[in-house]
C-alpha cells in the first residue's frame, strides 16, 4: 500500500466543499467517486450537465451525493471560481486548461489571490526512497526568483508539518554541490542555507546547493565528502526551475513507479491541479492532501 494512503485516512469524515471546474472528465469523476466513498468531500460539479451525468453513469458515481451547476464549457472555470470564492473549501481542475483556470483564480474580483507566491507542491511516495518527499515546483513557477524560493520553502514546510514532519529537511537543488557564480541556482541555495542558519527562515533545516544524488542518497554524499544532516535524508526538494521540476515529476511517476499527490497553494484555498495524464489514484491522493490543508 502507498504511504500516501495515509492522506485518505486522516482526511476521512471531514467533508470539504470541493468545487470542480469543467467536471465532465471521466478520470476526475472517478477520483471524486472514491473521495465521496471516503467522506473526504462534498462535490459541486460545474460544467455541461448532460456530459457530467453521462460520464458519472459510466464511472458509477452517485450524483445524489453531489451538486451539479450547469454551465457551458467555456464558462465553467469562471463559474467554478465564483462559487469557490463564496462557498468552497477546495477548487479542482477538470477538463479545462490550467492557464484558463488560473487566469480566473488570479482575478482580483474573486478575492482568492494573496500576497504570497502561488506554487505547486507535489508529495511523492517513491519505492526506492525511505520516506515521503515533497518537491516544489513542477508546474507553476517557470523560473523562480530568490524571493519566490523563500515562499516555496515556507509553503513546503507547512505541508510537511501537516504530514507529521516537525522540522523538515530542505535540500535546495542545482547541478553541483558548491556555489558557482555562473550558476545562479547554486548562489540562491547558499544564501537560503545561511538565512536558515540565522533564523530568517524558520521551522526547518536548509542546506544546499545539492545535486539531486546528494540530497537523496547518503552514500552519494559520503563519496563526495559532504557532511550535512540534510544529505541523503531530504524531506523537501526545491527545484531550480520548472523544467527540472517537471522532468523529475514525470520521471518518478513513469520510470520509478512513484505515487504522488499535488496541490496548488498560496491562494486563499487549495487548488487540485493535476495533469490530465495523472491517474485517478493520483487525483484522489491530491484531493485528500488539499482537504488536509484546507
Amino acid at each position: 500500500m502507498s504511504r500516501l494512503a495515509s492522506l485518505v485516512e486522516v482526511s476521512k469524515s471531514k467533508r470539504k466543499r470541493l468545487v470542480v471546474a469543467a467536471a465532465d472528465d471521466e478520470v476526475v469523476l472517478s477520483a471524486i467517486k472514491s473521495a465521496i466513498e471516503y467522506e473526504i468531500v462534498f462535490p459541486i460539479l460545474v460544467g455541461p450537465q448532460g456530459n457530467i451525468e453521462s460520464l458519472s453513469q459510466e464511472v458509477g458515481l452517485d450524483l445524489s451525493q453531489c451538486e451539479i451547476i450547469d454551465a457551458p464549457k467555456d464558462r465553467s472555470a469562471t463559474k467554478a471560481v465564483e462559487i469557490a470564492s463564496k462557498n468552497g473549501d477546495l477548487l479542482m481542475k477538470g477538463s479545462v486548461k490550467t492557464s484558463d483556470l488560473m487566469k480566473v483564480v488570479l482575478q482580483e474580483e474573486y478575492g482568492l489571490r494573496m500576497d504570497t507566491t502561488i506554487t505547486m507542491v507535489s508529495v511523492f511516495d517513491i519505492p526506492t526512497y525511505h520516506k515521503l518527499v515533497a518537491i516544489s515546483d513542477a508546474g507553476m513557477i517557470i523560473a523562480p526568483t530568490f524571493e519566490q524560493k523563500v515562499d516555496m520553502i515556507n509553503i513546503g514546510v507547512k505541508v510537511m508539518k501537516k504530514l507529521g514532519v516537525e522540522k523538515p529537511k530542505v535540500a535546495v537543488l542545482g547541478a553541483v554541490e558548491v556555489p558557482n557564480l555562473k550558476m545562479p541556482a547554486t548562489i540562491d541555495a547558499a544564501v537560503l542555507s545561511k538565512m536558515n542558519d540565522r533564523g530568517q527562515i524558520k521551522d526547518c533545516i536548509i542546506d544546499g546547493p545539492f545535486a539531486l544524488d546528494n540530497a537523496i542518497s547518503s552514500e552519494a554524499a559520503k563519496h563526495k565528502g559532504i557532511q550535512s544532516s540534510v544529505a541523503g535524508d531530504a524531506d523537501i526538494l526545491i527545484m531550480p526551475d520548472i523544467e527540472a521540476g517537471n522532468i523529475f515529476y514525470k520521471a518518478m511517476v513513469f520510470l520509478a513507479n512513484a505515487k504522488v499527490a499535488s496541490v496548488i497553494l498560496g491562494a486563499k484555498l487549495p487548488i487540485v491541479l493535476t495533469s490530465r495524464a495523472d491517474s485517478d489514484e493520483t487525483k484522489l491522493y491530491s484531493i485528500a492532501l488539499a482537504a488536509l490543508l484546507a
